[in-house]
């Protein structure tokens, strides 16, 4: 183990602290058919990390620590206390038994448990014990019945009602250099702990076991088929300790019952090779254990990583189709209908005024210079119509998205969970008309601007002051939104009327030519104040998923943790 030099222990802490780091860091907040075990397995990962391996990487030479755990009501408390010969720990008359895990270590030894080395998340109490004592504090006891270099600690019921206090159990199970595990002749084959009897010899963590409340004439029996039970965990080298069916003497078990396990834990803190040996183990352990552990961790990152791009993808699918449709509805047609057509016709007449346009395109130009100079109501009212019809058209499609959005991620993990957080979500922005009213002025600004600019030459300037700066922006709207493409009957007539009569009025000011890059630029424009709206919705869907904390790059930074680690060990 690289802890066997001074250089080699410092650059395995180090690797072992980044690790620490990159698990508490690594986010699971989507509540995906995965996340719960991940997150209570990241929650055990960081709780033995920090009760257990960084502490003890840090101070190799720290007492060992001996965790009695077991099943409710296999006299964990009766045989600590007879262990050590007077009552130190409370033994639970009442299930379940709430109160504070209890240390039990040597006067010289106490500088190592009393403060934060170890346990870091239980407050330290001394003293009698309390009707309030409860699983967030651990109680110190020194006393000199327990050899120094070893102390003692009476942990909650693995199997406890109180979910609290099986949780502690757990975490201080692996915070243990040496697993005491307490059992009955009754219950030894009892599911819970033959779980946490498997997850030991996985992690290669040194075990004792304590065959308590076994009858007399069953001891033989008992003892053969539960050691039988332990080989078949990989569990065959740990001792076991059977104590009989006895009457308490004063709450302790007789002293003959315990004489062999107390001998056998004296020995073991007065050898020196044979503690760092079991520390060596169980260490050895916990640390070729954490490859494992991360990887099912960075599945679920995978996992979360994964729902998250997901849910992104759903949502950018959403605008981008709304995008294209925007762009069809630009090109199809569509904007030349209803309100439009009606303020079109208010000033070319019927469609039989089409029909004759190509013989009569003076006469034409001459009536569009009469209806932009002499009658400027009805080109604001042409301009309104175009204006509403394209923010219509707009806002549909937003309110489109987003409700597409609001459907697919209610099929997607993790998608109902964030339209639950934020109803919002299930439809556009609150101000997205608003913004859609001014994106649609501003775009028309950029026609008029276009239309100046194009007018720099003195005839053509000329021109444009005949016509109107405004009523020549009119027509190029129409322009750019003249094809026919999906009209069908009586309205292609009509639409195709306005793309030829603003045509070849635009052409007479500024030439074929410069019409169609104007026409062109026009439409460009206003798709790229779409696109720049539809970005901004799209980032309420991206930010919903970036709130939770979803990063893409926790499982290389996890993965390459883990890597470090190993490398060092």
């Amino acid at each position: 183990m690289a802890g066997d030099s001074g250089v080699g222990n410092a650059r395995l802490l180090a690797s072992v602290q980044a690790l620490r780091s990159a698990v508490a860091d690594a986010s699971l907040p989507l509540d995906l058919s995965s996340a719960p075990a991940a997150r209570l397995a990241r929650t055990r990962l960081l709780d033995q990390l920090d009760d257990y391996v960084i502490p003890r990487l840090t101070s190799l030479d720290a007492p060992l620590l001996a965790v009695v755990g077991g099943s409710t009501g296999a006299g964990k408390s009766t045989l600590v206390n007879s262990v050590v010969g007077r009552e130190v720990t409370l033994p639970g008359v009442l299930r379940p038994t709430t109160r504070s895990p209890v240390l039990i270590h040597h006067p010289s030894d106490a500088a190592w448990f009393s403060g934060p080395r170890i346990l870091p998340t239980l407050a330290r109490i001394t003293g009698r014990h309390s009707s309030s004592d409860g699983p967030g504090a651990v109680r110190l006891v020194s006393t000199d019945e327990v050899a120094a270099g070893l102390a003692l600690l009476d942990a909650p019921d693995i199997d406890s009602v109180v979910e609290a206090n099986r949780d502690l159990a757990t975490q201080l199970l692996a915070a243990a250099d040496l697993w005491v595990f307490v059992t009955t002749a009754a219950r030894y084959a009892d599911a819970v702990p033959w779980e946490l009897l498997r997850e030991a010899s996985e992690r290669g963590t040194a075990v004792a076991v304590v065959l308590d409340r076994v009858p007399a004439g069953a001891v033989d029996e008992i003892r053969t088929h539960f050691a039988s039970m332990l080989r078949e965990q990989g569990l065959d080298q740990a001792p076991i300790f059977t104590v009989v069916e006895s009457e308490l003497v004063d709450g302790l078990l007789p002293a003959d019952q315990t004489e062999r396990l107390r001998g056998w834990l004296a020995a073991l803190a007065g050898d020196a090779q044979a503690r760092a040996d079991v520390v060596r183990q169980t260490l050895q352990g916990a640390l070729v254990s954490l490859d494992t552990r991360t990887r099912s961790l960075v599945a679920a990152s995978e996992d979360q990583t994964a729902a998250g791009r997901a849910l992104v993808d759903a949502a950018a699918a959403a605008y981008d189709e709304a995008r294209a449709q925007v762009h069809e509805g630009m090109l199809d047609g569509t904007l030349l209908r209803g309100e439009v057509l009606a303020r079109w016709q208010e000033f070319v007449g019927t469609g039989e005024f089409f029909r004759q346009v190509e013989s009569t395109v003076s006469r034409v130009r001459d009536r569009f210079t009469s209806f932009l100079k002499g009658e400027p109501a009805r080109a604001d009212h042409l301009g309104e119509a175009l204006q509403s019809g394209v923010e219509s058209l707009v806002v549909n499609r937003a309110e489109l998205a987003a409700g597409a959005i609001a459907r697919s991620w209610r099929t997607l993990p993790g998608g109902d969970q964030l339209l639950t957080a934020d109803p919002t979500l299930a439809r556009s922005g609150t101000d997205v008309d608003k913004r859609i009213q001014r994106l649609v002025r501003d775009w028309q600004g950029d026609i008029l601007q276009m239309v100046r600019d194009e007018g720099r030459d003195r005839r053509t300037t000329a021109r444009i002051m005949a016509y109107g700066v405004n009523g020549l922006g009119v027509v190029l709207m129409l322009v750019t939104f003249a094809s026919t493409a999906g009209i069908t009957g009586a309205e292609v007539g009509i639409a195709g009327g306005t793309a030829l009569v603003g045509q070849k009025l635009l052409e007479a000011v500024f030439g074929d030519q410069a019409v169609r890059e104007l026409a062109r630029q026009a439409r460009e424009q206003l798709t790229a104040r779409v696109d720049t709206l539809y970005a901004a919705e799209l980032a309420r869907y991206e930010g919903a998923v970036t709130t939770l904390h979803v990063d893409t790059d926790q499982t290389e930074h996890l993965t390459a943790a883990a890597a470090a680690v190993k490398a060092a060990r």
